[in-house]
């Protein structure tokens, strides 16, 4: 199996907003490689879990997403899952940089953030980290959203309303107005409402339910298949009422794949020697080590999972360019050993995540199903 190197600074996810931005008049914004029409108003919508590869093949359930101009496909950086991708797509910077590595990762200090909860992972109690780790701090980088909004754009995040001031959102998302919703209806009608006024206006909407029945159903399965029509619909339904002068961007912050082979790390000694800490999700893996023993856990680990992985030391991942650059203070946050899981392989953890080591759709590597998102272009008309 191939292994997709992302195309940071090219065409991944981080490269989105700046261009938007440009598209928008923004000044100072970093070229890339995307190249999107001059507008008014734009309006992102990113849906949790739409790989390029899912959607080609379910082309027939998506008519409309199918019909769109492709200015993609882009890889979504690693690992490539959704509080990294997020951050990539937020703050326009690679992992490495802005520093959300992972569904978790170990903060220097030694706590191990959950970033998409901002609270200590694993088996112990669930204590919240926004005051221990505050969000701005573990990523201070501006978002695109707050340069945006200093360069004159109204600028609005639309996405579900348990996310309003939560610890993600602040660390990648803060800056302009945020809107929450409850359902299909009002994400809809807000991303229309707030490109449909004068003045230059950037909006940001998210919708994450196709992720949460890939989780549970499998991606491609018939109840994913449904809730791909209904976000093809909402695609529809927002590009129908784009101002002349706006446009609407579709993309994803992973793909997805079927879990197949299962290693337990929670089961397995072999996986536990010398390992002080265990991040990451199934198919993405931040391990920490004792001092002195990277040596041999890297062995171990590989032996152990074989060809079901590549598995490099924390130097040889960020040589092989899978972080991006790699920004000060930022390297320690790196597992000492770096896990990418091939196939559709996972090394799940029976006991520090229950939830989810059960899920049959899993995503967060390296493999082409999981790094290739679509970016959609619908212009009014």
């Amino acid at each position: 199996m191939t292994i997709v190197t992302p195309a940071y600074g090219e065409r991944s996810l981080a490269d989105v907003l700046p261009a938007v931005l440009r598209s928008l008049g923004c000044p100072g914004e970093r070229p890339t490689s995307l190249r999107l029409p001059e507008a008014r108003a734009a309006a992102v919508l990113l849906v949790d879990g739409l790989g390029a590869e899912l959607l080609r093949a379910h082309a027939a359930d998506a008519p409309f997403l199918a019909s769109l101009e492709e200015a993609g496909p882009l890889t979504v950086g690693f690992p490539s899952s959704t509080s990294i991708s997020l951050a990539s797509l937020g703050t326009g910077l690679p992992p490495g940089v802005h520093g959300i590595l992972g569904i978790s990762f170990r903060m220097p200090g030694g706590a191990v953030l959950d970033s998409l909860q901002w609270r200590a992972h694993g088996s112990g109690p669930h204590v919240d980290l926004r005051e221990s780790l505050p969000p701005e701090e573990v990523q201070p980088a501006p978002t695109a959203l707050e340069r945006a909004a200093a360069a004159g754009i109204h600028t609005t995040t639309i996405s579900k309303q348990e996310f309003a001031g939560s610890g993600l959102t602040r660390a990648v998302l803060r800056g302009g107005n945020f809107r929450g919703t409850w359902a299909m209806g009002d994400l809809t009608a807000q991303m229309v409402d707030s490109v449909g006024g004068p003045g230059r206006s950037l909006c940001y909407g998210y919708h994450a339910d196709l992720d949460l029945l890939g989780h549970i159903y499998g991606p491609g399965s018939e109840p994913w298949r449904m809730q791909l029509r209904q976000v093809d619909r909402l695609a529809a339904s927002v590009a129908d009422d784009l101002p002349r002068d706006g446009m609407l961007l579709v993309t994803g912050d992973h793909g997805m794949v079927t879990r197949g082979e299962t290693f337990d790390a929670d089961a397995d000694a072999g996986l536990q020697e010398g390992v002080t800490a265990l991040a990451g999700d199934p198919r993405s893996r931040h391990v920490y080590c004792e001092p002195g023993a990277q040596t041999d856990v890297l062995a171990t680990w590989r032996e152990r999972l074989g060809e079901a992985a590549w598995v490099l030391s924390r130097d040889q991942a960020i040589s092989e360019g899978w972080f991006g650059p790699v920004a000060p203070g930022v390297e320690q946050r790196i597992g000492d050993v770096v896990v990418a899981m091939r196939g559709e392989a996972v090394v799940v953890r029976s006991s520090a995540e229950p939830l989810l080591s059960q899920l049959i759709g899993q995503h967060g590597s390296l493999t082409s199903a999981e790094q290739h998102v679509p970016l959609l272009v619908a212009r009014a008309e």
